[in-house]
Order: C-alpha cells, then structure tokens, then sequence
C-alpha cells in the first residue's frame, strides 16, 4: 500500500484529504492524508492549555489521562512540551524508549508508543533524547516537524481520547497542534485562583477563540488545602477565581482541584495520583471532572451537560439503541427517588420507546458492595440511570458498562422524574452523594 492510498477507509467525495491541493506538493499531499488516517483513528482529540507556567497543568493532563483509562477507556497522552517534557518522569517512564516498525502491511515504518497496561499509549519527546539533561534548542518550524511526526508517524491506533498537553502559553506548540488537527474536540484550560493566573487564562480564551478552537472547560487547580490532620481547608491560593472566570465568558467550570501533598510525591516518585490514592478527595475531584468528557456527544466543541457545577436542564436523551428504545433505571426508597445512590430499597425502571414510557417494573436490588449495582442494571437492560447522587468511581463503572448517568435529580416520584427527563425539562442540582 503506498502512502496516497493510507487515507482510503474514507469514502466520503468530499473529504478534503482526497483532493491535492493546487499550493501543495504530492509529498505533502501524501503527509495529508496519512495524518488524516491516524486523526481519523481517535474519537476525541482534547488539548490541555494554561496561560502561565506552575498551575499543574501537566499533573492534571497525566491524571485525566490516567482517569479515563481507569474508566475503561482507550487513551493517548501526548507530550508536546518541548523543551520541558515533565510526563515521562510522571508516569515513571523517563528511563523507556520506542521503538519503529510496520505499522501496518505494506505500510511504511512507524514509531510505536510507551505503553501502561493495555489502554494507555504516551508519547514525548523525551523519549527521543539521550539523557534528562539534555537541552532541545529548536525555533518553531523544526518543533512543528517535531509535532507533525508525534501526530503523523506514530502508531496511535483506535483511541477513544488523545490528551495533548502543551506547554504554558500560546506559542509555537499548541499553535502548531490547531494547525495539524482540523478536527479537534477542543481545550481544557487549567488555571489557579489567584489573579496572576486568572490574567494569564484569558489570553488563553483569546488564543482558542482566534484559532476557532472550542474551550471545553476551565478546570480550578490547586484550589484550597484540606489539612490531614484537622480537616480545616485553607485557601492558600484564594479561591473561585476560575468559577468566576468561567461564568464571565460563558464557560463551563469543570471543578477544582484541591492541593494534596501526595501529588507532589506522586509525580516525583512516577506514580499516578488518581490510581495510588483513589479514595482522597483531590482524586474524587478529578473523577468528576471526567465525566462530562465521558458523555461527550460527539459534537465537536461540546461536553454533554450543563455549563456550572448546578445544573439548569437536562441534556437530551441518549438514543442507545437502533430501534429507539431505551430503559431508565432510578434507586427509590419511600415512593421517591432516593437522594443517595447507595441506600436504594428498590429501583424502579420504565421502558421508553419514542420518547414515551411503555411501561414500568420495580426490582429489589442485590446487597450493595461495591462494583455490584452498575453491572446489575446493566445485566436488567438498563441504558439510562437517573440519581439524586452517586460517587465518581460508581460513576465511571456505569460508563464502562454503557449506561448513561444523570445526577442531581430531585427527589420527586420516579414517575415525575422520568417524566421531566422525557420531556427536557429535569432541574438537576449538585450531586449530593459524592463518595
């Protein structure tokens, strides 16, 4: 198979990949479409930005990487800092190397991957150098061919999301990534509180808005330290700066990131945060910021769900089957939806065709464990669940098994509930149950 012909799964006349174009070489032409083959291969391609250096915006990009593979997804992380690749020593892989091959019959040679475990592919420039010491002093165009390389000559295969962290700024590396990727979901901005950060994000904004590239989110880090031994949290960095940011430019306010000093030991010792401290509440933190990424709908720019922590209204239903059938399971204690997922006396589940409820069955459910009610419901043909609250990890586990997850839903009769949701009309509030 030679190169023109790596773009052929595409049958669409009006790809732009299958046309030369009139100021283009038949070399570049040929780079095209097989950047455009590899692109193809990823659902959603997200880049993680920040206006200024030393917000953590790195350990944050490692750490949604690292959730989303937790949550049984296929991810990339690609390290496009340059001159200051810090993930290879996060993931405790500075000491790894690629190596080339086919990368697929007939194809030329391409650079495969660091893997961890089975759905989690990393690539960074570090890997290419001979020793941590030493320094990459390149302009933009060699940093661009760089970049093109990473994007075009690596062997990504299918990948449900590709995290690009960039550096601090709005220079040649993320400029280069808009300018490579037409079809980028979008930014995630991770900013601090305090109003040095918060002047350097919105330069940021400015950069995606110039570049037409969707901001996802702003995501609050380093927002306020929960002491270990007395509980009292502190705001160190002040605090809301990014909420407020987000609500000036109509942005959604994925969260804050609380201080841990695990963190910091985590990154220095390689081990990622989210996995070896699951159960600390700066961990939950980034278990919920995954989840609007988790319910992307598809539409490019977009994460499925409201644009505050306080949802306004429900986001339309999912169509999980062919036929436009769907069943919406809800936990229900004294005739009502109960408020805490866990604490369930039955659950009730409609059957809906055609937006309409067909019908209604109320089960009691297995002794609750952990791990045990996500894979029930799902075994009970449920596609939808509707909850008061739930925490992050049950979250993820009803992801895995296909079944979309709404919380914040009040505690009215399931029947009224499911009437709301059918209806684009449910007011959904905070989640109430986050453990």
């Amino acid at each position: 198979m030679s190169e023109a012909k790596s773009c052929s799964s595409c049958s669409s006349d009006s790809c732009s990949t299958q046309t030369k174009r009139p100021d283009e070489s038949m070399e570049e032409f040929q780079e095209r479409q097989v950047l455009a083959y590899r692109m193809g291969q990823i659902k959603h391609k997200i880049m993680v930005l920040s206006g200024k250096g030393g917000v953590g915006k790195s350990t944050v990009a490692v750490n949604l990487a690292v959730s989303l593979g937790l949550a049984g997804k296929k991810v990339g992380l690609l390290d496009v800092d340059i001159h200051g690749p810090s993930i290879p020593t996060m993931l405790k892989l500075d000491k790894s190397s690629i190596r080339t091959g086919p990368s697929r019959p007939g194809g030329a040679d391409a650079i495969y991957p660091v893997t961890i475990g089975d759905n989690i592919k990393v690539i960074s420039i570090a890997f290419f150098l001979q020793s941590d010491a030493q320094a990459v002093i390149w302009r933009g165009p060699l940093k661009m061919g760089a970049i093109k390389q990473f994007l075009k000559d690596v062997e990504w295969g299918e990948l449900d999301y590709l995290i690009i962290d960039s550096p601090p700024g709005t220079g040649d590396e993320p400029l280069s990534v808009c300018q490579l990727i037409e079809d980028t979901d979008g930014s995630i901005i991770v900013t601090t509180p305090q109003k040095v950060s918060i002047s350097d994000v919105k330069r940021s904004i400015n950069f995606c808005h110039v570049l037409n590239l969707p901001v996802l989110g702003i995501l609050e880090n380093m927002s306020g330290f929960v002491c270990p031994e007395c509980g009292k949290q502190v705001d160190i960095f002040k605090s809301g700066g990014g909420e407020e940011l987000a609500k000036a430019f109509g942005i959604r306010f994925l969260g804050r990131i609380p201080l841990d000093p695990q963190i910091v030991e985590s990154c220095d010792d390689g081990k990622p945060y989210v996995y070896h401290y699951a159960r600390t509440e700066t961990a939950k933190a980034f278990g919920r910021v995954i989840v609007p990424l988790l319910e992307m709908d598809g539409k490019k720019g977009e994460v499925a769900g409201d644009q505050s922590p306080v949802a306004s209204s429900q986001s339309p239903v999912p169509k999980n089957k062919e036929d436009g059938k769907i069943r919406i399971a809800m936990p229900v204690a004294g005739g009502q939806l109960c408020m805490h997922f866990g604490h369930s006396e039955e659950f009730a589940l409609f059957d809906v065709e055609d937006s309409q409820v067909k019908g209604k069955q109320m089960l009691t459910p297995p002794p609750h464990a952990p791990g045990v009610l996500p894979k029930w419901l799902h075994e009970q043909g449920a596609n939808i669940i509707i909850a008061g609250g739930m925490g992050s990890r049950a979250q993820n586990l009803f992801e895995q098994h296909g079944v979309h997850v709404v919380i914040g839903a009040p505690g009215h009769t399931p029947e009224e509930v499911v009437t709301a949701y059918l209806n684009g009309t449910l007011e959904t509030g905070r989640n109430v149950c986050d453990h």
